[in-house]
């Protein structure tokens, strides 16, 4: 079946899913396969389920016409988000990074959904999968799209804006992530710059933060650059205070100056609000809508969430961690004006050859300051030596955690994703 017929049914049927357990009646389901799973085994009871129509790459029925048989059932997918992406004129903003995207991502979309209906990644559905399935949820009546993608390795973001085409782009930083993947911190500007490099060669426009000196060398390339920053820039914006929420001045790019009282946790977070005021502001959305925006986000699945239990404050910031977002919040933690404070950090993950000193490099960061307790968890915290208390998992912290008795306490809690920091919660 081409792609063109399979629309035509997309378009009858624009509810796509992959899995059947979220399956609802009338979806189009999309059997793909990875190295744990195979989609196709479930296709006959995705239809059984409700499904209209199950896209599959193996024979499974032959005599069932319910069944769309391609030659690859990702690709298929992907070149249907590619299809359908070819029907809007609307402005499309990639964003990647790494380390913000996700939070620039939901501000960004605060900002533009107040002004124009606007369609955004949902969650941090910015992988191979997730970046089509984004696609096709960008429904007739969308006046701008906003599509986050994330990787950890060399032209990953490249496959991704053949198919999304982004007529604008951000790329939030980049820091210490995915460095295995990546092969170092050139490697991560070389891959995160594959955006800019479709930027330019499609006459897009790229918003670049000054702040950050290897960004204005990586977008050289793209014609159309609006900058932000601290001092230079279309907008341009400074910490006010951070105790403990962020709120930001905004000294130029408002037609007067204006105090945004964020519900963020973390100075780190004020390049992830210049950036949403820089785009509102391009897109021509009023000063107060931009500020509304901004000021009634609150932050949830464990980014930057400051928790309240009994008399304790916890900066729950554990959906994940690299070398430079965990010294970017120990950092600003220990700026906070509080008596007693206690660090939990998980181990931070993809780092290759380089994870044991960059984990002794946090733990050097660490005794630069004064703390009530400091708590490791797993990774390679494990195979250094550092004085402080360690716990293999999160479960064994949480129990410590519960069993301490603290009162009138400053947590932070911070770990890669896959050390479900959030347990010691509970």
């Amino acid at each position: 079946m081409s792609i063109a017929d399979l629309y035509n049914i997309f378009k009858q049927y624009p509810s796509v899913e992959t899995d059947t357990r979220k399956l609802k009646k009338g979806d189009l389901f999309f059997a793909l396969k990875g190295p744990n799973f195979n989609g196709n085994l479930f296709a006959k009871q995705a239809l059984e389920a409700g499904a209209a129509y199950a896209v599959v790459d193996e024979d499974v029925d032959p005599s069932d016409n319910r069944l769309i048989r391609v030659a690859d059932t990702l690709q298929a997918l992907q070149e249907l988000a590619h299809y359908h992406r070819k029907q809007f004129t609307i402005p499309f903003i990639g964003i990647t990074g790494s380390n913000g995207k996700t939070t620039s991502k939901e501000l960004i979309y605060a900002v533009l959904a107040s002004q124009y209906q606007t369609y955004t990644t949902q969650g941090n559905l910015n992988n191979h999968i997730g970046v089509p399935l984004t696609l096709l949820r960008v429904q007739p009546d969308a006046q701008m799209a906003v599509i986050e993608m994330g990787a950890n390795h060399q032209k990953e973001i490249e496959s991704y804006c053949v198919y999304t085409e982004p007529t604008h782009g951000v790329i939030t930083n980049c820091g210490k992530a995915h460095l295995e993947g990546f092969g170092g911190v050139e490697g991560v500007r070389k891959g995160k710059g594959e955006l800019y490099d479709f930027l330019a060669a499609h006459d897009g426009t790229a918003f670049v933060y000054a702040d950050y000196d290897y960004l204005k060398p990586m977008s050289k390339a793209v014609k159309h650059i609006v900058q932000y920053g601290q001092q230079d820039g279309l907008v341009q914006g400074t910490v006010y205070a951070n105790e403990p929420f962020l709120e930001v001045m905004i000294q130029e790019g408002f037609e007067k100056p204006a105090i945004i009282k964020t519900q963020l946790v973390g100075d780190y977070n004020l390049p992830n609000i210049l950036c949403a005021v820089v785009i509102g502001k391009y897109f021509s959305v009023p000063d107060e809508k931009i500020k509304t925006a901004i000021e009634q986000y609150a932050p949830s699945n464990s980014r930057s969430q400051l928790v309240q239990r009994g008399t304790n404050s916890i900066v729950l910031d554990a959906y994940n961690a690299n070398p430079t977002s965990m010294k970017a919040a120990i950092e600003n933690f220990a700026k906070i004006p509080a008596a007693n404070k206690v660090l939990m950090l998980g181990g931070m993950m993809e780092l290759g050859e380089d994870s044991v000193a960059e984990h002794e490099g946090i733990v050097a960061l660490i005794k630069q300051y004064q703390w009530k307790n400091v708590v490791l968890v797993g990774g390679d915290f494990a195979k250094i030596a550092h004085g402080f208390t360690f716990f293999p998992d999160a479960t064994a912290a949480g129990k410590w955690f519960n069993e301490q008795g603290f009162e009138h306490t400053h947590f932070l809690i911070k770990g890669s994703r896959s050390m479900q920091m959030e347990r010691i919660l509970g």
